[in-house]
């Protein structure tokens, strides 16, 4: 059987390949005219407009007093009607840069009664004044259940959890009001 032979291009013809290839790429750019500058510069105006106009993630609410002290009595009742125990509202409006107007902070004794107060504060609300919860969460767990509805926070803690994290001590300059069971 006879061998083949492989024969190998000569070096000055790859060389040759190389140099053109590389010629192709090479792009001359034209200068841009005053019309051409105008319109990117209005175009980037105009980008950078879109920009402002976006909005962030946790809508600005504005109640007027008389919702913030219905949705906050609501609250309250659902926490009391699942037997929630040391019920505490923080009032946070005389704090500068604050997250929020109230909180409302309750305990339980077990995991599955905080979840049976969270549930209770959210039917109970939607009960009484038809509005829903912007965001909850801690369900899984069931330590820490939050219930937000953009101008107050209610917070329903496991015993042990309330004590840990002790959000009263944080928010200490808060108007603080204890509810009578």
């Amino acid at each position: 059987m006879a061998k083949k032979q492989v024969t190998k291009a000569p070096a000055k013809k790859a060389k040759k390949t190389a140099v053109k290839k590389a010629a192709k790429k090479v792009t001359v750019k034209k200068p841009i005219t005053d019309k051409e500058r105008e319109l990117r510069e209005a175009n980037v105006i105009a980008n950078s407009e879109k920009k402002k106009k976006v909005t962030t993630k946790r809508p600005k609410k504005t109640a007027s007093k008389e919702q913030t002290t219905t949705l906050l009595d609501a609250i309250v009742e659902g926490m009391q009607e699942r037997k929630a125990k040391n019920i505490m509202v923080l009032n946070l409006t005389g704090i500068e840069h604050r997250v929020c107007d109230y909180f409302v902070i309750c305990d339980a004794d077990s995991k599955t009664h905080v979840g049976s107060i969270a549930d209770s504060v959210e039917d109970t609300v939607i009960k009484l004044t038809s509005e829903k919860a912007y965001h909850s969460e801690g369900q899984q767990n069931g330590e820490w259940i939050l219930v937000d509805y953009i101008n107050i926070v209610a917070h329903v803690f496991l015993k042990e959890m309330r004590d840990y994290y002790n959000l009263e001590a944080l928010w200490g300059d808060a108007e603080v009001t204890l509810i009578n069971n």
